[in-house]
């Protein structure tokens, strides 16, 4: 079905794209690596060139919503994230001033976290939290693991007596701009190519990418890692795919990490204890593990934390909010609430000898951020997510960014900017 879309008469924007790195890909010297090629195919199409976002992903969020109020947009759309604009911005403001940054779950969550640590959420000590979150300061309690007795002090009633607080209500997105700069906030012009708007969304760990208009001074298009999977998905059957989609995923050098260095969460631990650690190792979603095993029972991920602010009632009768209770609960409301959701699947696998092009069609359909890795047992080997498989799509050439980043992004270790 995707094979047919991408042939003579492309049905989608994103087949129309990979039909012109197609064009292009004929026309590379033939001395070029199929890496090489794939540069600098990237490097001639404008980012112009990528197909809108649906009108209900490019969404700003005004820098005066509370926490409430962005929590409830964000969920509602479905999004991860979305632009803060500044109400005090002067109309004819350049796009730097208008926009404070990105707010995303991750930043609220930092919130939480600070709220999680008063023995009451309704006496939050002295507002230290919020000044804490202003200045994206993570506290001595924020790195500490939490064990299995920690989980009382998120009892079910927890999220209940914070999502009803006044401090919830009325904390608003600007109070909390130091913890939303965690993904900071860098816009591409339209002129921009390709190439750059995958190096940044893969090696400098962008999760989405906003595309500004400078004569408008704003913004006209967001593109996310899950867009250029979509894209990605919608190429199988080129020529240029095929060469490079069939490969198989340990051949791409993937997974990434060893099992060791796998980042998890244990099914009996407190679940905020999840949200912790993605926070403190800037990962997007954590595999849940069987108390005293190895295999994986499911999959928290960055997005789920809405669940802990949008129905807080679903946990009312735990004692304790542990990750399996949490799953429990959010896929019982799921199965009431909504038709599809990934958390409403079984744990989605893969194997090291699958392809690259079987993975990206698997979470282009199944619309998830990652794929865990697993032996013939079933033991987690590792975890493969979007960001993985576009950082082996391409590569930055040598003095690439120059001074693009400068006074923006810290770079990466392995950075040869």
């Amino acid at each position: 079905m995707v094979m047919a879309a991408t042939e003579e008469s492309p049905r989608s924007p994103e087949a129309k794209v990979g039909m012109r790195v197609e064009d292009l890909w004929d026309v590379q010297e033939p001395q070029l690596s199929p890496t090489e090629k794939l540069n600098a195919c990237f490097e001639s199409i404008p980012v112009s060139a990528f197909p809108p976002a649906p009108l209900n992903q490019v969404i700003e969020i005004k820098s005066d919503s509370s926490l409430a109020e962005a929590v409830q947009i964000l969920a509602q759309h479905k999004i991860l994230s979305a632009p803060v604009v500044d109400v005090d911005a002067p109309d004819h403001a350049s796009w730097i001033d208008r926009y404070l940054g990105v707010v995303e779950f991750a930043g609220i969550a930092v919130w939480i976290l600070y709220q999680s640590e008063p023995p009451s959420p309704r006496s939050p000590s002295d507002g230290s939290a919020v000044a804490a979150a202003r200045n994206g300061v993570i506290s001595p309690l924020e790195q500490q693991v939490l064990g299995p007795e920690s989980a009382a002090a998120t009892s079910g009633s927890f999220f209940e007596s914070l999502t009803s607080s006044e401090l919830y209500k009325s904390t608003q997105v600007r109070d909390i701009s130091g913890s939303f700069r965690w993904a900071p906030f860098l816009a591409l012009q339209t002129s921009n190519s390709f190439l750059t708007m995958l190096l940044l969304l893969s090696k400098y760990k962008m999760k989405s990418i906003p595309v500004v208009n400078l004569g408008e001074g704003k913004i006209e298009n967001i593109i996310t890692q899950s867009a250029v999977i979509h894209m990605l998905a919608e190429c199988a059957g080129l020529q240029w795919f095929e060469s490079w989609g069939t490969k198989t995923l340990s051949e791409l050098g993937l997974p990434m990490m060893s099992p060791a260095s796998i980042v998890k969460v244990y099914e009996d631990e407190p679940v905020l204890q999840a949200f912790k650690l993605m926070r403190k190792k800037k990962v997007g979603g954590i595999p849940v593990i069987e108390k005293g095993g190895s295999k994986a029972v499911g999959n928290i991920s960055l997005r789920d934390i809405h669940f802990l602010l949008t129905a807080p009632e679903i946990y009312h009768d735990y004692r304790s909010i542990t990750a399996k209770n949490f799953l429990t609960a959010v896929r019982s409301y799921l199965e009431k609430h909504e038709a599809f959701s990934p958390m409403l699947s079984d744990m989605i696998t893969c194997k090291k000898d699958h392809s690259v092009k079987d993975l990206i069609l698997l979470l282009d359909s199944k619309k998830i951020h990652r794929v865990y890795v697993v032996d013939d047992n079933g033991n987690l080997e590792g975890v493969v997510t979007l960001r993985d498989i576009i950082s082996r799509l391409v590569h930055e050439p040598r003095g690439y960014f120059g001074d693009f980043f400068d006074g923006v992004l810290p770079l990466p270790e392995n950075s040869r900017v």
